[in-house]
């Protein structure tokens, strides 16, 4: 189990850690490559692209096969971007992870990194992220005016898409913090762009889930506590139904494209975070799981990611399809970022800290 708030991280939590960050970005992304050819397609059509039993592989895409998106990535970063900046005594989360996500909208209209802009960081400066990916109108709306969104003025508010549940994921991986508040971070970052309880509520559930997976908790328990969280908010019960639908379907035979499509429903945020929790609990491997993952009508490419997500969080960067993730754009750039992200989260105050400092890391992630 890795280490929590307080805790003396040891070699062997440090490297547990480790494999659970680089499993649940890999994961993720794994899980959205897989997806994409077929995201939003009809059953029948998958079926009569890819065979019977539906997609199995990775396939090419708009892209390019094992081609990725990229928010979540910018998630991590402006999660490192934030610990680093509690330092200044100017510390508020939502505003450093909202900065970072108008750095990957840049990407979305630039042609490139602007070298001029120092503080934006290393991650910025990756040309391979200068590229558009078919990304969601709400996430363009949301980061394109500058504007934070808030709880009490979301941006978008009857968007009820999984996006932000998608870009949740790296929020569990702040195992120091207590759940509730893991949850109230991600569904603060999630109304930058989502604005229904559906949506934002399905990214604080989604997060909670990966926090416990990290802190060695199964997958049950997981979301079990996610319910617990969701209880008192309003606005909840689509989520907590759909997660209940999700436990409860496990109990009904074999897995089938038709019951998996039955949680998806209209391809809604609590749709595709009950996929993945089904998907996650009946796959015989990770494997296995995605597969089932993509194989309907909704957002295959959400539900995968956010099952790749969950299955990397509870088992590692080992589980994971050697192959996949060997053809994963951008995969050189997503293990240096988990590792700078276990790296600031298990020794933060030795590379930035009053009594120490790194120069070369706060060039990485500066506090401006």
């Amino acid at each position: 189990m890795a280490a929590t708030a307080g805790a003396v991280w040891g070699r062997t939590e440090q490297q547990d850690f480790r494999s659970r960050v680089r499993g649940t970005l890999l994961g993720a992304a794994v899980g959205d490559a897989l997806g994409a050819p077929v995201d939003g397609l009809p059953l029948e059509e998958i079926r009569r692209e890819h065979g019977p039993e539906g997609l199995l592989d990775l396939a090419p895409a708009p892209g390019g096969r094992g081609a990725v998106t990229q928010l979540t990535l910018f998630s991590v970063d402006g999660l490192i971007r934030a610990q680093v900046r509690r330092d200044t005594g100017a510390w508020h989360p939502p505003t450093d992870l909202h900065r970072a996500y108008l750095r990957w909208a840049a990407t979305q209209h630039d042609w490139g990194p602007d070298e001029r802009r120092a503080e934006d960081g290393w991650l910025a400066r990756e040309e391979w992220l200068y590229v558009r990916r078919s990304p969601a109108r709400a996430c363009l709306l949301g980061f394109g005016d500058g504007t934070l969104g808030t709880l009490e003025a979301p941006k978008n508010p009857g968007e009820q898409g999984p996006e932000a549940a998608v870009r949740s994921a790296p929020f569990g991986l702040l195992v120091g913090w207590e759940p509730q508040l893991v949850f109230q971070l991600a569904i603060e970052c999630a109304v930058q762009t989502h604005g229904h309880p559906t949506a934002y509520l399905a990214a604080g559930a989604h997060a909670v889930i990966v926090h416990a997976l990290a802190r060695g908790e199964i997958l049950d328990a997981a979301v079990q506590r996610a319910l617990a969280l969701l209880a008192v908010r309003p606005g909840q019960q689509p989520v907590a139904d759909a997660l209940q639908r999700a436990l409860g379907a496990v109990r009904q035979g074999m897995p089938t494209p038709e019951r998996i499509e039955e949680l998806s429903g209209e391809g809604t945020a609590d749709g595709a975070l009950a996929v993945a929790v089904y998907c996650a609990l009946v796959g015989e491997d990770v494997r296995h799981a995605l597969s089932l993952a993509v194989n309907h009508g909704g957002p295959s490419s959400a539900a995968a990611a956010l099952t790749g997500a969950l299955l990397g969080a509870l088992h590692g960067e080992t589980s994971l399809p050697p192959a996949w993730v060997a053809e994963l754009e951008g995969r050189p750039t997503m293990l240096v970022l988990a590792d700078d992200f276990a790296l600031e989260m298990t020794q933060g105050p030795t590379l930035h800290g009053p009594a120490t400092s790194s120069p070369a890391w706060l060039e990485r992630y500066p506090r401006a």
